[in-house]
């Protein structure tokens, strides 16, 4: 595999904001929040947020395209942002809270103009995008308290972004459509209970629970990848189990009391499907988790298959 890494820069607005979604996936070597596109060296925040740089609050990724390709990544800065706002973003108005692309070669740069237009064709927006695709300039890291800031200030980073607007922004546009009559029609009864009202299949007389083929575990209802075999074990439970998700992003966790007992709930993030529980009762030389997971809630995609049903950008789980 080429392991040479290279380097994705987007303005969001807020930056705080544009590091959590990137980060800790697969592929992705470390993100930088800085500020960049302006006309002042080493700006200060209160200096670019003041409107006296030219400079825009951006990030800085560095990636490993083979694993991470950069249609994903701009895939996923879509998916933070209002693309129609030319005057900032959300709560946060001026010039340096605008959003623009900046890319590092014509590669980078074809890519993106395709995807704008893809969007603008797809009419998720129902004004004109107006984020801007510019060539790279110079970028300047921010001060470390704005570094990670959504694991350094959890709890205010999250007010933040529900309270700026952005949060409830994401959630309607890209939230995975369902009805519930059209999912009655098309996933089976035990899928659907699963699924949808959180039920849960028998021990051992489940499809996946003793399954050894090479490929991934996508959402039943929207093809979300969920799960990798690389990562199954047998438990012995009953059911499939998974040290880890493919990327953590695809799996929310709840608090769970019902039965009397005390338990982590998973969900799939887009279609937010029912899956079962996580545990800590996993393999210790992989992180301790046990995954245990409804084979109701999953489909799957034999690894000879994957490149020909749209995921193929998940073949390095196999190299």
């Amino acid at each position: 595999m080429n392991n040479k890494l290279e380097k994705a820069t987007f303005a969001g607005g807020c930056f705080w904001c544009m590091v959590e979604p990137f980060d800790e996936r697969p592929g992705i070597e470390s993100i930088v929040s800085g500020y960049t596109g302006g006309h002042t060296e080493n700006p200060t925040y209160m200096e670019v947020v003041s409107e006296a740089t030219g400079h825009r609050e951006a990030v800085q990724i560095t990636y490993n395209p083979e694993i991470f390709p950069y249609e994903r990544l701009i895939e996923l800065f879509w998916q933070q942002i209002d693309p129609t706002d030319g005057q900032g973003q959300f709560a946060d108005r001026g010039h340096s809270y605008t959003t623009a692309i900046y890319y590092h070669n014509e590669e980078q740069k074809k890519i993106a103009e395709e995807s704008k237009q893809e969007i603008a064709r797809t009419g998720i927006f129902k004004k004109p995008i107006v984020t801007e695709i510019l060539p790279a300039e110079h970028f300047y890291p921010a001060e470390d308290k704005h570094q990670d800031y959504y694991k350094k200030n959890s709890y205010h980073y999250k007010r933040y972004k529900k309270g700026s607007g952005r949060a409830d922004f994401i959630q309607a546009r890209w939230s995975y459509p369902k009805d519930k009559e059209e999912l009655k029609q098309r996933l089976s009864d035990i899928q659907y209970k699963v699924t949808q009202e959180n039920g849960t299949e028998r021990p051992f007389q489940n499809e996946f629970h003793d399954h050894e083929e090479e490929g991934i575990y996508v959402d039943i209802v929207s093809g979300e990848p969920l799960f990798s075999s690389t990562d199954k074990y047998d438990a012995g439970c009953g059911w499939p189990s998974f040290t880890k998700p493919i990327e953590k992003q695809q799996i929310n966790e709840e608090v769970d009391t019902s039965h009397g007992m005390f338990r982590t709930e998973v969900r799939s993030d887009k279609a937010d499907s029912h899956l079962g529980h996580v545990f800590d009762d996993g393999p210790t030389d992989k992180g301790g988790l046990r995954y245990c997971i409804n084979s109701a809630a999953l489909r799957f995609i034999p690894k000879d298959d994957m490149k020909e049903q749209g995921y193929g950008y998940l073949s390095y789980l196999f190299q």
